[in-house]
């Protein structure tokens, strides 16, 4: 068993990329899926093992939004919601909307403590050199969230500086939804610094997925939350673009599957999906943290779920069917799921 880095890694393949009838690459990794009692529904690998959730949290960040009634205070849209779970790509959509809602507060984006980087979406990055511009903290793809977490913290007169530190009320708040939610004390749990700058701590994916199974399914939740908790996923489907942007898995999802799935990346191989119509969670960790293999490892579990048809898969092709290419075009081999999964 793999935890924290120790021990061996005992975990199955979940997916292969084959080339020429060989399988040259194996990504190995654990998947859970969880309902809301906590049963678990399906398990793949060490399902218990310790996991960083990275931005797969960002649903459970965004709740003091709205519990607090910032989010209403502030006349934030769905749209501003959604953004407000994002790891988004930099999109000119994405860094508009965040420098709005800036300016909405009397803030600029030196308050943001995110640092910049280039837009992970290609075809914005490459327009941003084209056009002498340089990244700036809006184009942080987890600029969103640090909105909602200065909106919070306003609202409830709290220091704006130093928002990202451990201790500050705006941390504390989503790592006690988070523990209350995945019914696992954090208190203890192995703690790092994310890339954006705010803490991140260590859960069992199992717990992980048992907080999104709470999101699909918040009827055991206190009113409040089971409001705030529908509105957040809501806000995903009415402005799926805003929640990564184009060419994104999550994006793809929240607007081919409406209010059946809801699915959140998270860095270095983690996925989590809360699935409303099956009152499920899902969350994964391809153990060398490759996103295609995460992408491709989550559509084989939504679909091995009946959370997707063979009308979605086709549609999300470009994950669910994903080619080897050559830089020429030509198709040489496939990323696919592995037995586990299948």
């Amino acid at each position: 068993m793999t935890e924290g880095g120790r021990g061996m890694n005992t975990d199955p393949v979940l997916v292969e990329v084959v080339r020429g009838g060989f399988v040259e690459s194996r990504h190995r990794g654990a998947v859970a899926v969880v309902n809301a009692r906590g049963q678990v529904v399906l398990s793949v690998g060490d399902a218990a093992r310790l996991v960083y959730p990275r931005s797969a949290t960002k649903p459970v960040q965004a709740l003091q939004l709205i519990e607090s009634g910032a989010a209403d205070a502030l006349g934030l849209s769905p749209a501003d919601l959604s953004l407000a779970q994002a790891s988004h790509g930099g999109e000119p959509v994405h860094v508009q909307r965040v420098q709005a809602w800036l300016d909405r507060l009397g803030l600029g984006t030196e308050n943001l403590i995110c640092g910049a980087h280039w837009p992970t979406t290609e075809a914005a990055a490459r327009a941003l050199v084209r056009d002498g511009g340089a990244p700036s903290r809006a184009h942080n793809n987890c600029s969103g969230k640090h909105c909602g977490f200065l909106t919070t913290a306003r609202h409830l007169g709290e220091p704006l500086a130093g928002y990202g530190d451990r201790d500050h009320p705006v941390q504390r708040r989503w790592r006690d939804a988070l523990a209350e939610l995945g019914d696992h004390p954090l208190d203890a749990a192995p703690e790092g610094i994310d890339g954006c700058g705010i803490p991140v701590i260590a859960m069992p994916l199992q717990a992980l997925a048992l907080a999104f199974a709470r999101i699909a399914d918040p009827s055991r939740e206190a009113a409040a939350r089971q409001a705030a908790m529908r509105r957040l996923t809501d806000a995903v489907w009415q402005a799926p673009h805003l929640i990564a942007g184009q060419g994104r898995l999550c994006s793809a999802l929240a607007g081919r599957a409406p209010g059946r799935v809801l699915a959140k990346v998270g860095a270095e191989g983690v996925y989590a999906a809360a699935l409303p119509a099956l009152g499920l969670g899902v969350a994964l960790k391809v153990e060398d943290g490759a996103v295609r293999a995460a992408e491709t490892a989550l559509v084989a579990v939504l679909a091995r779920l009946g959370a997707l048809d063979a009308a979605d898969l086709e549609a999300l092709a470009p994950w669910s069917r994903r080619g080897v290419t050559t830089w020429a075009g030509a198709e040489v081999g496939t990323i696919r799921p592995a037995d586990a999964l299948i």
